[in-house]
Formats: C-alpha cells, sequence, structure tokens
C-alpha cells in the first residue's frame, strides 16, 4: 500500500495517517505500508518511506504531530496532459507490487486518485485507489451536505479562531484608546468557513465584532462604514476577514493548482483594510491596526480540536478498510445523522462525485447585515470543536512530535524528474 498527502496541511492529517498505517497492519490483505515522501512527487520519484518499518510507539504520536511533517505534502497536480507522469506513476507501482493507493487531501487529491485507478484498471493493472478527505477550508464536497458533512482539519481551525478572537478581544479591550480597531486576516481563499468560526468566540454577540467572508456583499467603504458605526456605539471593533475578501490588486501568488497563496502576495488583504481605515479615518482616536494570520492556523497543534482527531482518525480506518475490502474508486466520509444531539456516521461515496462537486458557503448562513453569520452556522459548527483540550505529551517542556526512522524501498527504476518539473 502506498499512501501520500497533497496540499495545504491541517492540524490532524497525520491521525488520518495513523488510522491508515494502524487499521492496515490489523488487514491480512495488505502488506507493507509506504508513505510517498511529498505526496504524488514522492511516487515519482520513487521515493518511498516504509512505515511498517516505524516503531509503534512514533505512529500512534501522530496524533500530537502536526502538518505534514511526517511523510510531507506537495501542492504537484497531475494533470490530463502529463501522459510521462501517470506512466511513471504506474510503473513505480508495478515495480513494488502495490496494489493500493490512498490519497489524502482535497478534490484536487480526489480527482488525482481517481484518475490514477482508472488508468490502472484500463491497463490491467489491479490497483485499488482509495481518497481521505483533509481541508481546513472545507470544501471539499457539495453545498447540500450529502457527500460529506465536514472535512477533517476544518473543526481544528474553527477552534483555533475561537479562540484567537476571545484573546484578541481582551487586548482590544484594553488597548482600545490607543488602537480601537484589530483588523484579523483568516485563511479561505474563496469560502468563508474560517472566518466564520469567529463567531464561536461570541455566540451571543457581546463582542464588537464584525466577520466578513470572500463572499460578504460588501464593499471597502460599506465596511468602514460599519466599522464607525460600531466605533460610535462601543468605542472599538474587532474585524476578522478572509483573505480572500476583494480588496482589488494585491499581487497574489498562485501555486501549481492555481490557488492563490496570499500569504506569499504582495500586499495582504489585513494591510490593505487597515490603510484604507487609517486613511479614511475613524470615529475614534488612535489607529486601525492588523493582524495576519498565517500556517499557524493549521499547525497549532495544542488548539487541535478532539473531535476533529477522532473523526480524521476514523476517516482513515475506514480508508483502509476499504481498500482491503477492494471497494476501489470511493473516498472515506463523514455524515452527520440527524437529531439534536451530534453524533457522525462514517461511509463512503464515489471519487468521481467528490472530483466534480464544488461546495459553497450557504448564503443563507451570511447575516443580512453582510458583517457576521448567522445562529444557523453557529448550530453548524460549534460540536466540531469539542469541549476539551488538547492534552499535549511533553519532553523536557517541549511538544513530543512523531519522529520517523529514514528507511525507504530500495529503488528500483532509473531517476525520474516530474514533467513540471523540467526546464523548458
Amino acid at each position: 500500500m502506498v499512501v501520500a498527502q497533497s496540499g495545504g496541511p491541517s492540524p490532524v492529517i497525520n491521525n488520518s495517517l495513523r488510522g491508515i498505517i494502524e487499521q492496515a497492519r490489523e488487514m491480512a490483505e495488505i502488506g507493507t505500508i509506504y508513505g510517498a515522501r511529498h505526496g504524488i512527487e514522492g511516487v515519482l520519484k520513487e521515493e518511498l518511506l516504509d512505515l511498517s518499518a516505524q516503531n509503534a510507539e512514533e505512529v500512534s504520536l501522530l496524533r500530537y504531530t502536526p502538518a505534514a511533517g511526517s511523510i510531507g505534502t506537495c501542492r504537484y497536480k497531475l494533470r490530463v496532459n502529463q501522459t510521462e507522469d501517470f506512466d511513471r506513476v504506474l510503473e513505480v507501482f508495478k515495480a513494488h507490487a502495490v496494489g493500493y493507493f490512498l490519497y489524502i487531501g482535497g478534490n484536487d487529491s480526489m480527482d488525482t486518485a481517481n484518475k490514477v485507478a482508472e488508468l490502472a484498471h484500463e491497463r490491467g493493472l489491479d490497483l485499488i485507489g482509495i481518497g481521505v478527505p483533509k481541508t481546513i477550508d472545507n470544501d471539499v464536497g457539495d453545498s447540500e451536505f450529502k457527500l460529506i458533512d465536514h472535512t477533517p482539519g476544518y473543526g481544528s481551525v474553527a477552534k483555533f479562531w475561537m479562540h484567537t478572537v476571545q484573546t484578541a478581544n481582551e487586548e482590544n479591550a484594553g488597548s482600545s484608546p490607543a488602537d480601537p480597531v484589530l483588523v484579523m486576516q483568516a485563511m479561505g481563499r474563496k469560502i468563508g468557513y474560517i472566518p466564520a468560526a469567529a463567531r464561536l468566540a461570541d455566540p451571543a454577540r457581546e463582542m464588537p465584532l464584525q466577520i466578513y467572508l470572500a463572499e460578504s456583499p460588501c464593499t471597502l467603504a460599506q465596511m468602514a462604514d460599519n466599522v464607525n458605526d460600531q466605533l460610535r456605539k462601543t468605542g472599538r471593533a474587532i474585524v476578522v476577514i478572509s483573505e480572500g475578501f476583494n480588496v482589488g490588486e494585491i499581487g497574489e501568488v498562485r501555486d501549481s493548482f492555481g490557488h492563490a497563496m496570499f500569504s506569499s502576495s504582495q500586499l495582504t488583504v489585513t494591510q490593505a483594510v487597515v490603510n484604507y481605515f487609517n486613511r479614511v479615518g475613524l470615529a475614534a482616536k488612535g489607529a486601525a491596526r492588523g493582524n495576519v494570520a498565517g500556517t499557524d492556523q493549521r499547525n497549532a497543534m495544542a488548539l487541535a480540536s478532539t473531535v476533529d482527531l477522532e473523526e480524521a482518525y476514523r476517516s482513515g480506518q475506514l480508508a483502509a478498510i476499504l481498500a482491503a475490502t477492494g471497494q476501489s474508486g470511493f473516498m472515506s466520509t463523514i455524515l452527520r445523522n440527524p437529531g439534536p444531539i451530534y453524533n457522525v456516521r462514517y461511509d463512503k461515496v464515489p471519487l468521481e462525485q467528490v472530483a466534480n462537486s464544488e461546495r459553497n458557503f450557504p448564503a443563507h448562513w451570511i447575516a443580512k447585515n453582510g458583517c457576521d453569520v448567522t445562529d444557523d452556522f453557529v448550530r453548524y459548527a460549534k460540536p466540531l470543536v469539542g469541549e476539551e483540550m488538547l492534552n499535549m505529551p511533553l519532553v523536557d517542556g517541549r511538544f513530543r512530535m512523531t519522529r520517523l526512522e529514514p528507511i525507504y524501498a530500495t529503488q528500483k527504476l532509473s531517476p525520474y524528474v516530474p514533467e513540471a518539473d523540467r526546464k523548458k
């Protein structure tokens, strides 16, 4: 079995990996478990880390290890015209007698897993392809939540923003005579689930908090009016804004998937907003200032949701079971059971459906004033953050994280340079 990870990491991605490894070790159908170093690039380069040879304690510590530091991730996309790359993937799988390919990731990763499995089938290679959901953006699936209710990773980032806004509110309250407005930028290129989670910090709406999603129907001028109205009422304001909010040209950098990488861009949305507020003037003395959260949103392991960790693990377990039982072409999924008490069931959905679907933030979850979310969103998101704090293992006061041994499969093929990496 080859397991790979793709796209932006999440706080719980390694717990899905742990679920796969621990479950696969119990399945007689599955032999050696390999981790492709840095996603599909590791397959192309034949860099296969032997996960079966790892110490069980190190595997168990994946629960507490954030991001993708264990086997790595990538932003390399297998495009339809990259026929040599697809050929190489199958050559590597044949060389190492691989019968199972599990890809942890978002929509693009589900598309890759589906394409590889279909191509293998066309060429007579007995390969089981399975997807494992992962994305902090919560944009995998459909807008009706029939394919998946939420993705592993989102609950932990939502918890990060819940606590971050709570503590920021304390500082803003204390420093407001000089700094009455704090603008905080959250991840979320095109979809508003991450900034929306700021409302979890204040479900009773007692803070002077305004939330602007990428989908929010507001201009910069309207935002400034809203903030000044808030300043006249409370003397201070906290603004949480999506990195994808339209403030005009900011010189954004894009990755190989075509996704904007706002933290690598020439100007942040937060700085553009702060500059605008200070230029047009505030209805209170002092100035606006900004705070741009970056990759800490997805690696602040001490703030990970215990609910999210459990669901990520179960998703990985189910993926290994689907593989061992020959159920190719599916993604393991999480579906919410109806009723007032939160509980979920784990199921499967066709990869093709996931790869060709697109989730939006429900319009009825955006408040009519354009700078808040509704209670319906709060009811959806609140169970995902849990009610406990993760108890991190420590050694000499520092986090104890997984350290896998660099035991790799012997390379059997000639070196290979991925097509997209070749100089023109």
